[in-house]
């Protein structure tokens, strides 16, 4: 790679992360956006029904999810052989369209087609952003790469979600997903001004890519993923009804709160990426039983204004400690599939968004009321934190017996 000045490595880590805010603005700002999108293109079912209406354009998140865990390994697949900074420039000028079609969309039925489009690079984007990273922050530095990458759409929770909807509640929708546009293209002009080309890399194929399947250590991180941060998805969904019918507080605190929850996802980010460098394994060990007692907190403090504050901002901190890690142990996992290890990370991090949705919805649903989903969410968690115990120690197992044998053991085959 170019050897970059400072001034010109702090740009390029800017536009990495600039796409992952705009990627958050996108995803997250949707749901806040869904009573005027269903009032818009589907104004008879909202008059007869607002809820029916708002649940049906709750469709349009779904098949955004859908197209992060289609799009994730497809594209990892047919870019294999690519070189990972122009793979990115297409990722990124892929958002840039989809964005710019879901503003322009003329029917629901199309701007569903358009969601799930518009997610499929999502994915590929996050895992190329945070190898791209990695690579120009220097050696040793993988899991801040991958903080880097992720500290858009942390940032994105605490300003853009915010800012998107209070856009697309003043000049509609359409002026949101425009908005989303415009950061886009400034996403790929200072990718294609700051980020040196790479060459493909020596030796990738399409079968390498997919030789990631074929890994159990892949298919533990991810079920580590899909399920562990399910939990913080079963709050996190719900968390505006919870501060409004648990906790009493007005509509105009609502946007505070989120905000304070993004600053948790920000600092936990980063810190999480610092000690994930240090020793992913001690990371783990340590965030998945404190946010297993975060998300209890919730259902605990869940009812006093101050006490629901205190325990989002904990929750959202310790739940994004974790994750460098384990997108940092992914890409390790995944050995030579690199991409498709960082790819797969996010598709499995939208399996959670789902099934946390889902299982929260389902005991509120059922009658057990709001605090209900923090039981949901604990369990989740414990799940995910012994599939990450299970995990390492079958690493460690691996690594002994390659050592008992005498063959050489590899960085894939270390212990996180």
């Amino acid at each position: 790679m170019t050897q970059l000045t400072p001034a010109r490595r702090r740009l390029a880590l800017f536009a990495l992360a600039l796409g992952g805010f705009g990627i958050g603005c996108t995803e997250f700002a949707s749901m806040g956006l869904l009573p005027q999108i269903a009032q818009n293109l589907m104004p008879g079912l909202y008059g007869s029904s607002p809820e029916t209406g708002i649940a049906h354009a709750g469709w349009l998140v779904s098949a955004y999810a859908l197209g992060v865990v289609v799009g994730a390994p497809v594209i990892s697949f047919l870019g294999a052989r690519a070189s990972r900074t122009v793979l990115l420039l297409v990722m990124a000028s892929a958002l840039l369209v989809g964005s710019l079609a879901s503003a322009l969309a003329p029917s629901f039925e199309g701007l569903l087609v358009v969601r799930f489009l518009a997610g499929l690079p999502h994915g590929a984007y996050f895992g190329l952003a945070s190898l791209v990273a990695a690579t120009v922050m220097g050696p040793g530095n993988q899991a801040k790469g991958v903080a880097l990458a992720l500290s858009g759409l942390t940032v994105a929770n605490v300003v853009g979600v915010p800012v998107m909807t209070a856009i697309g509640q003043a000049y509609g929708w359409r002026a949101a997903y425009g908005t989303v546009t415009v950061v886009f293209a400034l996403t790929v002009a200072l990718l294609w001004l700051t980020v040196p080309r790479q060459a493909p890399l020596p030796g990738a194929s399409r079968r390498g890519e997919l030789s990631a399947f074929a890994l159990p250590q892949v298919w533990i991180v991810m079920g580590v993923a899909g399920v562990g941060f399910g939990g913080f998805f079963a709050i996190y969904s719900y968390l505006s009804q919870m501060g409004r019918e648990l906790a009493g507080l007005p509509a105009g605190a609502i946007p505070w709160l989120l905000a304070v929850v993004g600053v948790g996802m920000t600092i936990g980010n980063i810190v999480g990426g610092i000690s994930a460098d240090r020793s992913a394994r001690r990371t783990m060990a340590v965030g998945f039983p404190a946010l297993a007692v975060a998300l209890l907190l919730m259902g605990v403090l869940g009812g006093s204004p101050v006490g629901i504050f205190v325990a989002g901002f904990v929750m959202s901190l310790v739940n994004s400690f974790i994750m460098p890690s384990i997108q940092s142990w992914l890409i390790t996992a995944a050995r030579g599939a690199q991409l498709m290890g960082a790819s797969l990370n996010h598709a499995a991090f939208n399996v959670a968004n789902s099934v946390g949705a889902l299982l929260g919805g389902a005991v509120i649903s059922a009658g057990f009321g709001y605090r209900s989903p923090a039981i949901v969410a604990c369990a989740l968690c414990i799940v995910g934190g012994l599939l990450a115990f299970a995990g390492v120690q079958r690493q460690k197992r691996d690594r002994r017996r390659r050592l008992e044998a005498g063959f050489p053991v590899t960085s894939s085959q270390r212990a996180v």
